[in-house]
């Protein structure tokens, strides 16, 4: 059921999915006096008031986050629950400014039932199987049920011309939403990607009065024509107005244990444990959303069978960076050959030619090619039943043979050796491998999230830890990327040009193309004891808590110049969401998540009918690790099992403010 608004405020980073921030502009009268917090009095008053708002010309200029402090157990339910203190302050061209307090509003938990718009419910977060039937966990007797997740991730919020759902008294706004897994069912087993990831349309009816959003309508979108989804983490919303998903960790067919897994998903899926095809998982799926509330997916294979987490959609609608959650990851370039169609298009891996190895690093990036194709041609080799051994030899001990290449495959050597002809093959289906035979810097660990700052050209790409691979003296690491840390990691930025051409000379037709890499000195994490997990403070954390670590989701408002970052720590006892305003360079701590929880779902959204949102989503709230839990466990989890369906609910929702919702835009 939905959370009441006082839980619902401690929520509300997990969710941020969708709440009106504030008045960058003239705010109707209503608006002021439902702000919380003072402001400055306006330019040339004639008899100055308290709290004064915008002239009625004036326009939005800048906004400032002020932070909240990290609960303690000195408030327990803070620490257990979502928490926001954070507050925002929007000022105008008339030299009046407002400041509002911010709270949060979730949408739904994940197990709630919803209306599916046909006069029945359905479970949200549900698991379907190829049929569209639901799948049920029987792990005990007497309490059979559908599965329902408790990781929501990778969120879009979106309006359509012309939309046909009945029941919205307001405008009509549309939420994608996908699931990554199940932690456990009900027996307390691991269910980790051994189902198969659903996503929904969720129609939202906005409030035209105060911008806020309540569900009306929810279709869970029917994935058997791209044989199900596999592990959907982050997302983003693609220019045209699509939800761009993601399948991380692609199967690798030489480990038994990754084999064994993709087993169980397609007994889950199919019925039957040799059905799915690992070459059908890894791809980067697409939903385009109907005005009658349903969903279409389709998958491009052409962008790289890699461990998508999140894509970024260039301003030319053809030029897509692409995030690596891997260990010995790449960082990965699409340009579409149409603006607006990802089905075909030319690939790209980094070259890292290292500049500093001091901290995280810093370097000049080039560009391998390697290779064109389309996502039809990708396909039909995967329906005609192409195999690993079709496109090369892999060995997973030395051969003791030049006519093979050593690579770093996930932390480990292969060596490998190319069928001839199959450089297309390999290109797109085993890109990792094939990447590194070409002289891909593949040595990134956990490459999360990617987004734009357009007006700056800039783009900034989370590093979740800076480990292994990345490190100088690492049996991981392949010696183009040899820096220091932290292992809490760092968020990078990369600066975009045009006019560049690849390693073989050719020309690359993108103005939108990073040329280097450096970490942002603000968003840096800092580990206490300097090193891995060498020091607690008395709460637990190992790293600074006033600092981001192990950041993961990216997104940046372009109006509001400010990049939101979410934790998906390790180092961290709670998760939090920040707000970094680029031009300030202050760094303000917006919401925290349950404890054990992952920040996830980040979505920022300028304006829609005047209102802005910032959407986030929490999972696998209660997530305890030892020792990073030990001494917050006994006390929190109670509270977190109560809150949240003995720990197997995550919710979704939005940023928003208190007690009403406010505009960044005039009103």
């Amino acid at each position: 059921m939905l959370e009441k608004p006082d839980a619902a405020r401690r929520k509300a980073l997990r969710i941020i999915a969708g709440a009106p921030l504030l008045p960058l502009g003239l705010a109707s009268a209503g608006l002021l006096a439902g702000g919380c917090g003072g402001s400055d009095d306006a330019v040339a008053a004639p008899v100055p008031a308290p709290n004064p708002g915008p002239s009625a010309s004036a326009t939005f200029t800048t906004a400032e986050f002020t932070g909240m402090s990290a609960p303690t157990l000195a408030d327990p339910a803070a620490m257990a629950t979502t928490t926001v203190g954070s507050s925002l302050k929007v000022s105008f061209s008339d030299g009046s400014s407002q400041t509002y307090k911010l709270a949060y509003q979730p949408f739904f938990m994940t197990g709630d039932t919803l209306p599916d718009g046909k006069g029945g419910t359905v479970v949200a977060g549900g698991y379907y199987n190829i049929n569209n039937q639901p799948i049920i966990d029987t792990s005990v007797a007497g309490k059979e049920r559908q599965f329902f997740s408790d990781a929501p991730d990778g969120s879009s919020l979106l309006t359509l011309a012309n939309p046909t759902v009945p029941g919205v008294k307001g405008n009509t706004v549309f939420a994608v939403v996908q699931f990554e897994y199940t932690s456990v069912n009900q027996n307390k087993v691991s269910m980790y990607g051994l189902l198969p990831s659903p996503i929904a349309v969720v129609t939202l009816d906005q409030d035209p009065a105060t911008g806020k959003l309540t569900p009306v309508k929810y279709h869970n979108v029917d994935t058997s024509g791209v044989n199900g989804l596999w592990i959907t983490c982050g997302a983003s919303l693609s220019p045209w107005n699509t939800h761009l998903s993601s399948e991380e960790y692609e199967t690798d067919l030489k480990t038994a244990s990754a084999v064994t897994q993709l087993q169980n998903y397609s007994q889950n899926l199919y019925g039957d444990p040799n059905k799915a095809n690992a070459y059908n998982y890894g791809h980067l799926p697409e939903v385009t959303v109907n005005p009658d509330g349903t969903g279409s997916i389709k998958k491009h294979y052409c962008l790289g069978r890699i461990s998508h987490e999140l894509v970024q959609v260039m301003p030319d609608e053809r030029t897509v960076l692409m995030g690596d959650d891997a260990t010995n990851g790449g960082l990965f370039l699409f340009i579409a050959d149409q603006a607006r169609d990802l089905s075909s298009g030319t690939l790209y891996v980094a070259k890292w030619t290292q500049v500093s190895g001091v901290g995280p690093g810093s370097a000049t990036l080039s560009w391998i090619k390697l290779g064109h194709a389309t996502s039809a041609e990708i396909r039909a080799l995967v329906d005609g039943g192409i195999r690993l051994a079709d496109m090369m030899d892999v060995q997973t001990g030395d051969p003791f043979d030049s006519s093979y290449t050593r690579i770093l495959y996930n932390g480990k050597p292969n060596w490998i050796k190319l069928v001839p002809g199959m450089e297309k093959a390999a290109a797109f289906l085993e890109t990792h491998r094939y990447a590194a035979f070409v002289g891909g810097s593949l040595g990134f660990t956990k490459m999360e999230g990617t987004t734009v700052n357009i007006k700056d050209k800039k783009a900034y790409s989370a590093m979740s830890r800076i480990e292994a691979s990345m490190l100088r003296g690492n049996a991981a690491n392949a010696g183009d990327i040899q820096v220091e840390g932290p292992y809490s990691g760092a968020v990078y930025e990369l600066n975009l040009k045009g006019g560049q051409s690849d390693k073989g000379g050719a020309a690359i037709s993108s103005e939108w193309v990073p040329v280097d890499m450096a970490a942002v000195p603000a968003l840096v994490s800092e580990d206490l004891g300097g090193g891995k997990m060498l020091q607690q403070d008395a709460l637990g954390n190992f790293a600074n808590p006033d600092k981001i670590a192990t950041p993961d989701n990216l997104k940046f408002s372009e109006k509001l110049r400010t990049l939101f970052i979410g934790e998906d720590s390790n180092t961290h006892v709670n998760n939090f969401l920040w707000a970094y305003n680029v031009d300030t360079k202050v760094l303000s701590r917006v919401l925290s998540c349950p404890a054990g929880a992952e920040s996830t779902g980040l979505h920022a959204v300028d304006e829609i009918n005047g209102w802005t949102y910032v959407m986030s989503n929490f999972q696998h709230v209660g997530d305890w690790e030892s020792p990073l839990h030990d001494k917050v466990k006994p006390t929190l989890d109670p509270l977190v099992r109560a809150s949240y369906k003995d720990k197997f609910g995550s919710s979704v929702g939005y940023l928003t403010a208190d007690p009403t919702s406010v505009k960044l835009a005039k009103a």
